[in-house]
């Protein structure tokens, strides 16, 4: 969670180095996943840094500039759920519960994600650092995943998958590999 400015840079060079952007003008301006991502960190910025009656009117404009920039992308990703170095692969239907946590160096490969609560039990998903999820993934309810877990595409998670470094696919999501596509190394910012 972002807690200062310092935070608040490191997030940005993280999610930079994920998204593998370079400081290009058509990066700087045409990458709408930069933008939104560099929009997600500013808003968690102000709302957890800045809290004098001043700030409130540019907390709010930020606030609408992310919502607005949500519906265009397809995104719906609370603030202060994502850890540092988070990579969206593609836009679109990307839907991230306020309550799940997610570690850092994550990636969302594609479309058609879902982590979010069961209708029973409000509790949302802990997803450990180093995870992939692949496209059409759905993690549902207080599962916690380990660290470096691959979800394969279109897989299902409804039990916690406590084996680090493995893939897990299919409806309802087991263990169909020991591999993973993050590698089992420490990244550093």
């Amino acid at each position: 969670m972002i807690r200062s400015k310092a935070d608040y840079k490191a997030y940005l060079a993280a999610d930079k180095a994920a998204l593998r952007v370079t400081d290009s003008l058509r990066d700087r301006f045409f990458h709408p996943i930069w933008n939104y991502q560099k929009l997600l960190r500013l808003l968690e910025y102000r709302l957890n840094c800045k809290h004098g009656l001043l700030s409130k009117p540019y907390t709010l404009w930020v606030r609408y500039k992310f919502q607005k920039e949500s519906v265009r992308l397809g995104f719906s990703i609370s603030p202060n759920s994502c850890g540092k170095g988070l990579e969206l692969g593609h836009y679109g239907d990307i839907v991230i519960n306020g309550k799940a946590r997610i570690g850092k160096n994550c990636t969302i490969a594609g479309a058609g994600v879902l982590i979010g609560e069961d209708l029973k039990n409000p509790s949302a998903p802990i997803i450990g650092d180093n995870c992939y999820i692949g496209p059409g993934a759905k993690i549902i309810g207080g599962v916690r995943i380990a660290e470096g877990v691959t979800i394969a595409a279109n897989a299902v998670v409804v039990h916690d998958i406590i084996e680090p470094y493995t893939t897990v696919g299919g409806i309802p999501a087991k263990k169909i590999s020991d591999s993973s596509v993050k590698k089992n190394t420490e990244i550093t910012y």
